[in-house]
């Protein structure tokens, strides 16, 4: 029978009707051939795609520009002057301009498409009795999802599970408190607000665990309701678009500066008005470098997917520029410092401390004796087999286990002392559960067995001290006394000094039973270390980053003597630091004190924090003028991965929440690729700079000839059409080398740049104009020497202006390397794109003079060999001089 989809109210149901109503099976789930036919009849559980530009319109678009419409004019007027070449060969630079741009635009696009593809959301589902992890794209209707905090929500869902499972809604509601879920049913003209028995797509849980029933997918949802609404969304500028904004209106004032000087100039001396109204224009396109927003786009891209390959996804175009101004970042201990690898290392019972070591499934015991303890051990064991969500990844697969890593190091100590866990927990039935949260630091579950109900917990020392009345020694259960309390603080502290992560377990078998309160009066047993070692490459990464100037500070909800061994053995602070500030001492932000700022601001290692702290904390850095990088994984980072100017979540153990949040996601969890992608986001941003200094100088230098030659030379002046094509060889295929390279390697040997700086300084705008300078001499001194040695032919030194600063911006590309690097070997020379974009840009030229209608076209002639070594040497000039410069500036810098 077929189901019926989409149903209207499905808050309106109770948990059997929703179950009969979407033909699934609460705890079975569908079967895999069901599911497979329910894709096919509803689709995949996905927007339809938001509407891209056609491919006509992206063409189109290449064409709305202020510069192509004077273009346009200038083709106009040729036509009305019948120089139908000239015009001719304008539409030709036009829509050859458009092509590259369309062109890089495509490609920038098809990157940003393959990143997206990088980031795919997974969901547990029960598919067959087992619960699976699915990319959420193939969720349908009547399926059971498992959900957990952390968990972005895959469709809209009526609940038929939930232990104390809350969900944070604002995106949908405006609510900004998580909201309390429940399975109760609902009447049908109930707000949406108010739907407590429903999950909605998009939502995140906060708290608890639950399991739902998948009642609407992709636009068959509350969000997918809203969506459909929006045709389109408008993008966001970005900060480099900003910059790039502020640079074109310099350039505008700059262009009509110097086209009003030329054209006043040329009325002066009486020129033709028509070459005047021509020559204006191109010198309009030539002052302002038209492709460089679409190279700066070409040019994060490709650094982005350059990123990715060295495991840090980019999900925002503005965070590859913010991440070269972090000067701070905020990490996290577990898996990012660490391996991530749970190992159990000790257990420590009432009256003995018991290493232990887990090799191919077999428990040994390094030191002490186990039978003293066989009593606390066995209990152990059931505790942590227990009190345990973790599941095999693949029902059939039983050593491929997901959740917690604690979790999943507690189910193969079971298993490996002989205790089956999932025997276990069929002779303990779970009836109830109160899930680990950052406020408690307590996990703890309900069991019923043949002998009436048994409680089951384990959390932090400290938090789950308070909740026991009684202490286990041996078989003996006695009351809990203060010095218990202490010894056992005691031992805990110097277990964390060890660098180990300690856990506390308990339980109660005896006495009346608070179903929805069960964590009081509990038993205590032992303790468990965790060791989980610091990875082989964090201490190089710290080295790094402190030569870059950035500052590491460890965030951890960790024990702080854990926290402070960690930080120690991975150089994160010295031997001798025994500061860490612990959640529970900081004050109320709100109210902080100078001293307590300054405090914060010193201080390397943070422990037992919360969530509320961390967010807190990235603010004082902030404040402090800092730009602030994070890192996390779980849902309570989630505000402070927001707040924070780079979002960094971990791809491998990092919450859909964290991920959605954040702008980068490593998909190695490891330190080491933060700061590689740190570095990468340096080189790129001096890529850009690079580029957009090479644009800039050469095409104020065209303004500077131009203007020069209508004083000396007037009738040999660079022809609009000349000064169009030069732009196409020197400007597009060496600016996106640029771009497109390695960049300078010793940019983590520098402190950071400054964000409040443009992308060209006063010093560069000083730099440019002397650039520009020197090729505007170059030109001058060719024209000069020609007019009076070789010929006064008008059209032979308007050839010789046109070589020489052809080449003289082709040479130039070479003095972008970095100010102290060698001459022959640097980013540049090292650079396998600017010898390509030579190469093409050389054949370019050869083309222009070998091919008769490209000459005629270009008012080009057949040259002597004296005239071209001429320009060439000319064109040497820039480069020489620049390169002379550097030496003897750095010569002189070394003394």
């Amino acid at each position: 029978m077929k189901i019926k989809y989409p149903q209207s109210y499905p808050h309106s149901f109770s948990v059997e009707e929703v179950v009969i109503a979407f033909q699934t099976n609460s705890e079975s789930g569908l079967s895999q051939p069901e599911a497979e036919k329910r894709t096919r009849e509803f689709g995949p559980n996905i927007y339809q795609a938001q509407k891209q530009k056609s491919i006509w319109l992206m063409m189109l678009l290449q064409f709305k520009s202020p510069i192509v419409y004077l273009l346009f004019f200038a083709v106009a007027v040729t036509f009305y002057f019948q120089n139908i070449i000239e015009a001719i060969a304008i539409l030709v630079v036009i829509m050859v301009n458009a092509a590259i741009g369309f062109l890089m635009e495509l490609q920038a696009r098809n990157s940003m498409n393959a990143l997206k593809e990088m980031d795919v959301i997974h969901s547990k589902v029960i598919r067959d009795g087992k619960v699976q992890e699915i990319p959420s794209e193939k969720i349908v209707p009547g399926d059971i999802i498992v959900l957990e905090a952390g968990d972005v929500i895959p469709g809209d869902a009526h609940l038929i599970e939930s232990n104390q499972l809350q969900c944070e809604e604002s995106s949908l509601t405006g609510e900004s408190l998580p909201i309390e879920k429940n399975t109760d049913k609902l009447a049908k003209d109930i707000a949406l607000g108010d739907q407590f028995n429903m999950v909605f797509k998009g939502t995140s849980v906060t708290n608890g665990t639950g399991k739902a029933v998948i009642t609407g997918i992709a636009q068959h949802t509350q969000l997918g309701t809203i969506t459909s609404l929006v045709e389109s969304s408008k993008e966001k500028e970005t900060p480099l678009d900003k910059k790039i904004g502020a640079l074109s209106k310099k350039l505008i004032w700059i262009t009509l500066a110097m086209t009003g000087i030329f054209a006043i100039t040329g009325i002066i001396q009486g020129k033709d008005w028509v070459l005047l109204l021509e020559t204006s224009i191109a010198l309009s396109v030539a002052a302002f470098p038209e492709g460089l927003p679409i190279v700066a786009t070409v040019a994060l891209a490709y650094g982005m997917l350059l990123m990715a390959k060295r495991n840090a996804i980019v999900k925002k175009l503005s965070a590859v520029e913010t991440l070269g101004s972090t000067n701070v970042i905020l990490t996290d201990k577990t898996g990012t410092l660490t391996e991530n690898k749970i190992y159990v290392d000790t257990f420590s019972f009432p009256n003995e401390k018991i290493k232990v070591s887990i090799k191919d499934n077999v428990l040994s015991f390094a030191e002490g004796n186990i039978k003293n303890s066989e009593a606390e051990f066995q209990k152990l064991i059931l505790i942590g087999a227990l009190c345990n969500n973790a599941s095999p990844k693949n029902g059939d697969d039983k050593t491929e286990l997901i959740g917690d890593p604690i979790e999943i190091a507690l189910v193969h100590l079971a298993d490996a002392s002989g205790s089956a866990t999932e025997e276990l927990k069929l002779q303990y039935e779970r009836t109830g559960e109160i899930p680990f949260s950052s406020d408690t630091k307590i996990m703890g579950t309900l069991h019923k067995n043949s002998n009436g109900f048994f409680i089951a917990a384990k959390g932090s020392v400290e938090h789950l001290l308070i909740k026991c009345s009684k202490i286990q020694t041996g078989a003996t259960i006695q009351n809990l006394s203060e010095d218990d309390r202490k010894n056992i603080l005691t031992q805990s502290e110097e277990m964390a000094a060890d660098g180990l992560r300690v856990l506390a377990f308990a339980f109660n078998e005896e006495g009346e039973i608070n179903k929805d309160d069960f964590l009081n009066s509990l038993v205590y047993v032992a303790m468990i270390g965790f060791l989980d070692p610091p990875r082989l490459d964090i201490k190089e990464a710290m080295l790094t980053c402190r030569k870059a100037g950035i500052k590491i500070v460890m965030i951890t909800g960790d024990h702080p003597l854990t926290a402070l061994n960690i930080a120690k053995k991975v150089g994160l602070v010295d031997e001798n630091e025994q500061n860490a500030i612990t959640g529970i001492d900081m004050p109320d932000m709100e109210s902080l004190s100078d001293e307590w700022n300054k405090k914060i601001l010193s201080t390397a290692v943070f422990a037992r924090t919360t969530p509320k702290q961390k967010l807190e904390i990235v603010a004082t850095y902030q404040k402090a003028g800092n730009i602030v990088a994070m890192t996390g994984d779980g849902v309570n980072d989630a505000p402070a991965l927001k707040k924070s100017d780079i979002g960094i979540a971990m791809g491998l153990r990092g919450t859909q929440v964290a991920k959605e949040t954040a702008s980068i996601i490593l998909k190695d969890d490891s330190f080491e690729s933060i700061t590689q992608a740190v570095s990468h986001g340096r080189e790129i941003f001096q890529n850009i700079q690079k580029f957009v200094i090479y644009l800039v100088s050469c095409n104020l230098s065209e303004i500077f000839i131009v203007t020069s030659l209508g004083f000396i030379v007037p009738t040999s002046t660079l022809l609009p059409l000349q000064i169009l094509f030069l732009n196409m060889v020197t400007d597009v295929f060496p600016a996106l080398a640029l771009g497109l390279g390695k960049g300078d390697k010793t940019v983590m040997e520098r402190p950071p740049r400054d964000p409040k700086l443009l992308i060209i300084s006063n010093r560069d705008w000083i730099t440019i104009s002397l650039y520009a300078a020197a090729m505007t001499l170059a030109v001058i001194i060719a024209v000069v020497y020609c007019k009076q040695i070789i010929s006064t032919d008008s059209k032979i030194i308007n050839n010789v202006a046109f070589i020489t600063l052809a080449f003289a911006q082709l040479f130039h590309v070479f003095n972008m390397s970095s100010p102290h690097s060698n001459f022959f070997v640097n980013e540049i020379t090292k650079n396998k794109f600017v010898w390509i974009a030579l190469l093409i840009c050389t054949a370019l030229m050869v083309l222009v003079f070998a091919i008769p209608q490209m000459r005629s076209v270009l008012r080009l002639d057949v040259l002597p060999a004296q005239v071209w070594l001429v320009s060439i040497l000319a064109g040497l000039i820039p480069l020489l001089s620049v390169q002379v410069y550097k030496f003897i500036w750095e010569r002189k810098s070394s003394k």
